[in-house]
């Protein structure tokens, strides 16, 4: 896991997508549905499909429509495939990472794809080097593949059972093999995945709103530690692994999973409603009107505006054509780069007293620079509210943060994070409006970024681990271009 957050965003992690639909456009199928869930992921894209003798695959690096067009998707004959869009937390962001990989158990061809983080990935990876295996990447999903290609089992569902009670920490994956696929949840249900329904046929999704754009039924969610397996006769579930603790990543809820999803059966913008609404309960302010940074902080500015009474109004034009904002070599670009993305609407900000809404702060620094954008837009006071506590541990189930150094929380008061950012207030939603807002049990989530108690337990060198990954990363990608 390499942390590459640059500004102001926790940065997802990815999307996967399985379906099994004789008679059906597979390919277009999954096309449409990584396209629902490209904001888990902007890296790169990936389809493999399976005729139920073959299995083929096309993927490269980018959005799922610049990856895919007429020309690329036809060849992509079968009733069988799964889908990749990705974000790497693990592994740089070069081609070979991209997924899904290609891979064989005996003389039987299989695709994996992967949205995740392993915990005991360093120490897998180690035994399966001496053992003989050679890597072609430094991802988590190589070497869960590799448990699965060295398995001594006489199929290939025994080998992928068996890998998973050796892999440790977050994945939901989809395996394609030539006549299945399958869906798997880790114990803890850290990322979310669903099944869905599409005219008989089954499809499994990281979320709801990947079903709703292929009119697919919403089934139910997959349970933490659960098997799915599609194939001719249907689908057949096996609940592979005790569960100790559900720990849902709670950012799922707070950021990560579309607005129009549903996880637990709430929908999202609801859910971020509350806690806007919460946000305004907690910490009332004397303003004129509501703003967010857009997007997702725009349902908790919603609710906060509906529970305080203060008019919401659009505080900012995105530009929703730029992707990421990555380290540039002047500060110039830098500050060129936020402009790029945010324009604040003068004449709607300017002698307004504002309450501007936002999902996090991780350093700070991107939050300082749209403050300085709306003072100079004219605004007469900026009051920053937050719909998460203060993030002060980093995250090693798959989510990019920070480094614990890193996280402006970590080392700073609350008043010394107003100050850094120049706001006339500044306050974070408490871990008690958090769970109120979500609505469920505390004990069904993972809250280690802002408490650090960790679900999975973490080995000692993992942040040695991951830098040292990259660097071999690096050297090996440098030859690879050669």
């Amino acid at each position: 896991m390499v942390s590459r957050v640059l500004d102001r965003k926790i940065n997802e992690n990815c999307g996967v997508f399985g379906i099994y639909a004789p008679g059906k456009k597979i390919a277009e199928i999954i096309f449409y549905g990584l396209q629902a869930l490209q904001h888990r992921g902007q890296e790169s894209a990936g389809i493999a499909v399976s005729d139920g003798e073959n299995i083929l695959i096309f993927k490269d690096l980018g959005l799922v429509s610049q990856v895919f067009n007429e020309q690329n998707i036809a060849p992509l004959q079968g009733h069988i495939g799964i889908g990749h869009t990705r974000y790497s937390t693990t592994g740089m962001n070069i081609w070979k990472n991209s997924q899904p990989l290609y891979r064989m158990f005996k003389n039987e061809s299989f695709a994996i794809a992967h949205n995740g983080n392993l915990t005991n990935v360093k120490e897998i990876r180690n035994e399966q080097i001496k053992k003989g295996v050679n890597f072609e990447t430094t991802t988590d999903t190589e070497v869960i593949a590799s448990l699965i290609e060295s398995s001594e089992k006489e199929n290939i569902e025994d080998a992928i059972k068996e890998t998973t009670g050796k892999i440790k920490g977050s994945y939901s994956l989809v395996i394609l093999t030539k006549d299945k696929v399958f869906g798997i949840r880790d114990p803890h249900g850290f990322r979310p995945l669903v099944l869905g329904s599409l005219d008989g046929s089954y499809v499994i999704a990281s979320e709801t709103c990947a079903l709703d754009i292929i009119d697919a039924k919403f089934v139910r969610e997959i349970d933490p530690g659960e098997i799915i397996v599609l194939d001719k006769d249907g689908m057949r579930s096996q609940m592979m692994l005790p569960v100790d603790r559900i720990s849902m990543c709670v950012f799922e809820l707070i950021y990560f999973a579309r607005p129009d999803s549903y996880i637990h059966n709430k929908n999202m913008f609801e859910v971020r409603h509350r806690l806007g609404q919460e946000l305004a309960k907690q910490y009332p302010v004397d303003a004129d009107i509501v703003i967010s940074v857009p997007d997702s902080g725009t349902p908790a500015a919603i609710g906060y505006s509906a529970e305080s009474k203060i008019p919401y109004a659009e505080g900012f034009i995105k530009n929703r054509y730029i992707g990421r904002t990555f380290i540039q070599p002047k500060q110039e670009t830098r500050e060129i780069s936020v402009k790029l993305k945010l324009n604040p609407l003068k004449d709607i900000i300017q002698g307004k007293k504002l309450v501007v809404v936002d999902d996090s702060i991780v350093r700070g620094t991107t939050s300082k620079k749209i403050v300085k954008m709306l003072y100079n837009a004219g605004a007469k006071e900026v009051h920053m509210r937050i719909t998460c506590p203060p993030l002060i541990y980093p995250c090693y189930y798959g989510v990019d943060m920070a480094t614990k150094k890193e996280f402006i929380a970590n080392h700073k008061t609350l008043e010394d994070i107003r100050e850094f950012l120049k706001v006339d207030s500044l306050k974070y939603l408490t871990m008690d409006g958090l769970v109120k807002a979500v609505g469920e049990s505390k004990e069904k989530f993972c809250f280690a970024c802002f408490n650090g108690e960790y679900p999975v337990q973490i080995p000692k060198n993992i942040e040695s681990d991951k830098y040292s990954i990259d660097k071999e990363e690096k050297v090996s990608s440098n030859a690879w271009k050669k």
